[in-house]
């Protein structure tokens, strides 16, 4: 039984590991060109404000602000691939999808960092956030781009 236990234990370690790398790979990727600042123009979204923000210091009071409008693009931002995906300019990719979980997962890793007054690890939260908003920006102006040429 506690074999058992201490095997089941080690494999949802290595899971969470392999997750929260292939995350962290996905974000690094880079397209040939970047429609992220195009995207957030068009759509007034403030997460390229909010990066050079998270820069500089912040007070909790000022980062709770940056994410409340970073869920406010998010939101909009997974709204619009969504709806792209009813009108066959490409479905939610597994890479979107872990990124929406792995969104989910840094809110909550948020809220646990600001609350034991940890400000640099809510900050990189906060960073990554951004990085999956950015990326989803990207694959937004890609699926129109795509959409337009064809």
């Amino acid at each position: 039984m506690f074999v058992s236990i201490v095997i089941i234990g080690f494999s949802v370690l290595l899971f969470l590991y392999w997750f929260r790398y292939t995350c962290l790979l996905i974000l690094s990727t880079k397209t040939t060109k970047d429609y992220t600042a195009h995207v957030a123009q068009v759509n007034r979204l403030e997460f390229p404000v909010i990066q050079s923000c998270l820069q500089g210091v912040m007070q909790q009071d000022g980062m709770d602000a940056l994410q409340s409008s970073l869920g406010r693009d998010y939101r909009l931002l997974t709204g619009l691939l969504r709806h792209a995906a009813h009108f066959q300019l490409g479905a939610v990719t597994v890479e979107q999808r872990m990124l929406m979980v792995d969104y989910h997962a840094m809110r909550m890793w948020y809220s646990v960092a600001r609350r034991l007054a940890k400000p640099d690890h809510a900050r990189q939260a906060l960073e990554e956030m951004t990085d999956i908003v950015a990326h989803f920006a990207n694959a937004m102006g890609e699926r129109s781009a795509a959409g337009a040429r064809s």
